[in-house]
């Protein structure tokens, strides 16, 4: 178990059999009265945000989470994952995958957190290279700064990316916002 002291952000704790990890806690000792700790904390399920207050000395159980590490393999409607330390295969629902589909490619290693045995959620690595399937041609001489075009990649998400990128390319995109970040020489 934990205490109220314990708190702080990245903690992952139980509350109403559903897991909760803390994202900002501030420790309030007011002139009058018992001391308190204020938190934000995020379902990691459903990923709704709630503010919940702890007073000193409350005992906060532990979320039974764990993440492993795996391989992605195929989408069929739902989406398949290796694991290779022991071969078992894990299924996800397109609701768990939600956005991040946008950036998987197949033999792609994510990480996916488990809660009670049952996967919950899906973290893909900061950045990713995926080729450009689709865009207007490149334009030599043009050197208006920061001007942006569409591009489609092959997973099918489409991004902006400078005027000189052609189809193709390999390009490193941020998963955290699905900004283009830089052209690359090959695909690794």
């Amino acid at each position: 178990m934990y205490e109220t002291s314990d708190i702080r952000k990245g903690l992952r704790i139980e509350m109403d059999e559903e897991p909760f990890i803390v994202i900002e806690f501030q420790f309030v000792k007011p002139g009058k009265g018992t001391a308190f700790t204020r938190t934000k904390v995020r379902n990691l399920i459903n990923g709704a945000v709630i503010d919940r207050t702890f007073k000193s000395g409350e005992k906060l159980k532990p979320a039974d989470t764990e993440e492993r590490p795996m391989q992605y393999l195929y989408c069929d409607g739902n989406y398949h994952f290796l694991d290779s330390s022991n071969y078992d295969q894990v299924s996800l629902e397109t609701s768990i995958v939600a956005e991040n589909a946008n950036y998987l490619t197949e033999n792609m290693n994510v990480a996916i957190s488990f809660f009670k045995g049952r996967p919950i959620s899906l973290t893909l690595p900061n950045f990713v290279v995926l080729e450009v399937s689709e865009t207007a041609p490149g334009e030599k001489g043009n050197t208006v700064t920061g001007a942006l075009k569409s591009a489609v990649v092959t997973t099918g998400y489409s991004l902006n990316v400078p005027l000189f990128i052609n189809e193709g390319d390999h390009l490193k995109v941020d998963t955290r916002n699905g900004e283009y970040v830089e052209r690359v020489k090959s695909k690794s």
